[in-house]
């Protein structure tokens, strides 16, 4: 797999029928090891280790109705009282973050109204908040800590 722009970490990997798994300990079990999914672990361990996300409060690959239709949501952070708080899209690190990639998140946030929309391709990041009173919304820097992302909830 391919390096990312993410911290390095002991990656639980796996061989089953001449296919590679990669341990999810948000999901808590083996999942089959692909480029979006070597960057969604990186990525959820950055959250974790990095930002101090709460493992018990993120979820993967959460399935969400749309527009009668089911979709799904790579994760999800949750505050305490489980209303999301931010949804990240991740993509494999050959694929360019574009605007249909903003626009995928953007539909998905359709049904659940987060302030915080991040999307990764391991290699670069970008979180955007949302303000629904001034119906704007503004690039970050870079990732908000868990406890800033909390307090705007």
């Amino acid at each position: 797999m391919l390096p990312l722009n993410l911290p390095k970490f002991s990656v639980k990997v796996t061989e089953k029928a001449g296919k590679l798994s990669i341990w999810d300990p948000v999901r808590r079990k083996f999942v089959a090891l692909t480029p979006e999914e070597w960057v969604r672990q990186h990525f959820v361990n950055y959250l974790i280790t990095e930002k101090k996300y709460p493992k018990e409060l993120l979820a993967n690959e959460v399935a969400v109705k749309l527009n009668g239709t089911s979709k799904r949501c790579d994760t999800i952070a949750y505050n305490r009282f489980l209303q999301p708080l931010m949804i990240v899209e991740y993509k494999a690190p050959r694929i360019e973050i574009t605007h249909t990639v903003f626009d995928q998140i953007v539909r998905y946030n359709m049904a659940l109204h987060v302030k915080y929309l991040t999307v990764s391709n391991g290699i670069r990041h970008f979180c955007c908040k949302i303000d629904y009173e001034k119906q704007t919304y503004v690039f970050l820097e870079g990732i908000p800590e868990y406890s800033a992302i909390e307090e705007t909830a």
